[in-house]
């Protein structure tokens, strides 16, 4: 078996009993929200995430951790309650600094209430009375600095939805930035035109849950399919480097139909985001349905290639869903990234945009590949885990290839 990739938690991630009720622990850990909007009576609008609750005063949003205090909307800042540095690609980005760890953060609460979701003992604080770990004092500063300690590239936000503690995750990430490290959210999509602008000078990459594409599905979890779809849109637009994950869960959105609406909207953005089929497993609430076998995950996989998307990726079973762990380029077919699971087994593509075939022997790709295969977060991309210099920005890249195609 190849080489495991480490990963590093912080905490200890069970319950843990306290004299100080979770919602009183958490109400003194906030700051003033800045995603919002006064109205009259004290009354304000969230911005946070899709939802755009009215929080009259004294009362929570949906997600249950910002609440309005006289007047004035308080959201979750100072803590964490899941810490862990791992694969930048169990994130999952695969078009990202390939082979770095990123450092993954997280607070507590969500805007949705998946009876799946594998990271609900954050995720369901407040709403599920047996979900819920006791906060972690920390600042932007020690964050940042266990990051490069750790070796980290870049920071995530995570393991509760992103954004509705976005204020926070951006007082983490300016301090990443002029660090060096780049910057990521790992969410469920469920977000508005305000948050987006607002996190997006700070934050390069976004991945997006796509869950289903049935709106009655959609609505099970917590959400509407037409705000996450909204969302893959604004996101692209934006700049952001965008992957998109689909947890196949049996019987609930599995179906041929929903895999090709999925795999359709993806493309009538761009057919060079990266799309994940990821295997589900019983957990939390949703224990009935078989865990996803690696023969659905390659008929997703057939189902993305078919509706022209060029990165189509099956997850959580390594070894066994055949060329889908790898990147293949979309012009010649030659694989550019041999994976199994978190562990990159080999890499051909360099930073100056040339792909050995052996050592010694190179090939310039086509404009249309290489833009393909390098493109990165938002504003770079990345050939090796290696010193800073192999990031170059996507100006530079059209440059050296608009010039390369003139010689």
């Amino acid at each position: 078996m190849p080489g495991r990739r480490s990963i590093t938690s912080f905490l200890t991630h069970t319950p843990s009993p306290s004299e100080i009720p979770l919602a009183q622990a958490l109400d003194t850990r906030v700051r003033e929200a800045e995603l919002i909007e006064k109205l009259e009576d004290g009354t304000v609008r969230c911005f946070a995430c899709g939802h755009r609750c009215l929080v009259k005063p004294e009362r929570r949003g949906i997600c249950k951790v910002r609440f309005n205090n006289g007047g004035t909307l308080f959201a979750p800042a100072g803590y964490v309650a899941a810490l862990q540095c791992d694969p930048t690609e169990k994130k999952p980005f695969f078009h990202c600094l390939p082979g770095s760890d990123t450092l993954t953060f997280g607070m507590l609460g969500c805007d949705f209430h998946c009876g799946y979701c594998q990271n609900w003992l954050t995720s369901q604080a407040l709403r599920d009375e047996t979900a819920g770990v006791m906060p972690t004092d920390i600042t932007p500063d020690e964050l940042i600095a266990l990051a490069l300690r750790q070796g980290a590239r870049m920071v995530g936000s995570s393991y509760n939805e992103p954004l509705i503690t976005a204020e926070w995750a951006v007082d983490v990430f300016k301090v990443a930035r002029p660090r060096g490290l780049k910057t990521a959210f790992i969410s469920n999509g469920n977000a508005t035109p305000e948050v987006l602008d607002y996190i997006r000078p700070w934050t390069d990459c976004y991945k997006i849950d796509l869950k289903a594409m049935d709106d009655k599905r959609y609505r099970q979890l917590g959400g509407v399919l037409q705000h996450v779809l909204d969302a893959i849109r604004m996101v692209h637009e934006r700049g952001f480097w965008l992957e998109i994950v689909t947890l196949i869960v049996p019987g609930f959105n599995d179906d041929e139909a929903q895999l090709t609406q999925a795999a359709q909207a993806i493309a009538s953005v761009s057919p060079e985001i990266p799309w994940h089929v990821t295997a589900f497993h019983k957990d939390y609430k949703m224990t009935d349905p078989d865990n996803t076998s690696a023969s659905t995950l390659v008929g997703a996989c057939e189902i993305g290639a078919r509706a022209g998307l060029q990165f189509v990726y099956a997850g959580n079973l390594p070894g066994r869903v055949g060329r889908w762990e790898h990147t293949f380029c979309p012009d010649c077919g030659d694989m550019l990234i041999e994976r199994y699971g978190y562990v990159i087994k080999r890499q051909r593509v360099g930073s100056d945009g040339r792909v050995g075939r052996d050592v010694g022997q190179h090939r310039r790709h086509t404009g249309a590949d290489h833009a393909a295969a390098l493109r990165g977060a938002a504003d770079h991309c990345h050939a090796h885990p290696g010193p800073p210099s192999v990031i170059i920005t996507l100006a530079e890249f059209w440059r050296q290839w608009s010039a390369a195609r003139l010689r």
